[in-house]
């Protein structure tokens, strides 16, 4: 019997351009068998972990493919290149014949987010996320501060719980006790024996820099991913049914990188590390749901990259809609309306600007009059223009730094 998975190999000469960044149909990845590949971007916001360049076994192009997005890097061969071409509707049946592949695939991705996730915090908030148990403590003041006892006690509580003798301890259970009254918790502990479970509104599901033995995946509700740096909140996203998250601390077995809370009433399928193994060898559909997942967040994280080199702040909020609506695939019409899932104190929180540099940014967007705060949501009467002003604050950044790189010749 025929083995019904047909890989192609493909070869191609040094200095030949594999994939153009900005091409929009990508329906092909990449496991380079023999020679050398260079991945390059238009602006390099930071460098690949590792470097840019790739050798036998590495992989490129998966994150476009696989997100169906457009692509984000060009790949250039540096030597004579044999590649395995893989179709995007190969690679289920890619990890049921080889699943090692698709955890390689997976546990590169995860390395690559939780990189590319530090270097956004770096940027967005000019410092680097700190990291450590011992930051539970300041995620539990900051929270504290803000009057959102849910987040705070739930911290406070992990801190106690691994950081026994940490220096804040007392002042920790101290405050423990003042909230509690105050705050509504659940799952503090997790449950190995409860796999389905219902998150309240603002409750949290994990925070950054605790432990993590699970990943979730969404049933119904939302969740929304978050980082406390340098005393300031960044959304980093909003996920909805069917997404998949905390899987980074279950692969690599490493503390959270980020807090998840519910954004409205939430019921998660838990799944642990045991579960997991048995899913990936089960159900190959989970786990290409997962890469594709992986791939849209990777996607994500480039594009908000990018974002933090435009120099003009009302310019950085039309971009970020634009990303989302590009990240949503909505149809860009004429006159097409559109209401955003987040209103305008996360589109600030969301590229980090302080909220006085945010506020004003806010401001001078709502003077134009497609855009409108409704019911703490962003509400576009004309999607065409959110395309139209990121376009123009992306070609005038363009300009300018072209402007500087003459200057410096």
């Amino acid at each position: 019997m025929s083995n019904p998975l047909q890989l192609s190999m493909v070869n191609f000469n040094k200095g030949a351009y594999i994939i153009v960044e900005g091409k929009q149909k990508a329906d092909n990845f990449y496991i380079l068998r023999q020679g050398k590949i260079r991945i390059s971007k238009e602006v390099e916001v930071v460098e690949e972990e590792g470097g840019n360049v790739l050798g036998p076994g590495d992989f490129f192009g998966v994150v476009s493919t696989m997100s169906n997005h457009s692509h984000i890097e060009t790949a250039q061969a540096v030597t004579d290149v044999t590649l395995i071409s893989v179709h995007r509707d190969q690679y289920g049946m890619l990890i049921e014949k080889n699943t090692p592949v698709a955890m390689k695939i997976i546990e590169g991705f995860s390395r690559r987010m939780r990189y590319l996730d530090e270097h956004l915090a770096r940027l967005t908030l000019k410092e680097q996320a700190e990291v450590g148990t011992e930051h539970l403590f300041f995620v539990a003041e900051f929270y504290a501060k803000q009057n959102q006892y849910n987040q705070a006690y739930y911290a406070y509580y992990q801190y106690l719980k691994f950081c026994p003798e940490g220096k804040n301890r007392d002042t920790a259970s101290e405050r423990l006790q003042k909230i509690e009254p105050y705050a509504k918790t659940v799952y503090l502990d997790g449950d190995d024996t409860q796999f389905n479970r219902v998150y309240p509104k603002d409750t949290m599901i994990f925070t950054e820099s605790m432990p993590g033995q699970e990943l979730y995946i969404i049933q119904k509700g939302s969740v929304k991913i978050t980082k406390v740096v340098n005393n300031t909140e960044v959304l980093l996203a909003v996920l909805k049914a069917g997404d998949i998250f905390g899987e980074m601390s279950l692969i690599e077995n490493k503390p959270r990188s980020a807090s998840a809370v519910a954004y409205e009433d939430a019921t998660l399928l838990a799944v642990n590390r045991e579960n997991f193994g048995r899913m990936v060898r089960s159900q190959p559909q989970i786990i290409a749901r997962l890469t594709t997942l992986l791939a849209e967040r990777i996607w994500f994280i480039y594009k908000q990259l990018a974002n933090t080199l435009l120099t003009d702040t009302t310019g950085r909020l039309w971009d970020a809609l634009w990303i989302q609506l590009e990240k949503a695939r909505v149809p860009i019409k004429s006159g097409q309306t559109h209401t955003f899932d987040f209103g305008p104190k996360e589109l600030i929180n969301m590229i980090g600007l302080p909220i006085s540099e945010g506020n004003a940014a806010i401001r001078e967007l709502l003077k134009n009059k497609v855009v409108k705060a409704v019911d703490n949501r962003i509400f576009v009467s004309d999607i065409e223009e959110v395309e139209k002003q990121a376009k123009y604050y992306r070609k005038m950044q363009r300009i300018a730094r072209q402007r500087e790189e003459t200057r410096k010749r």
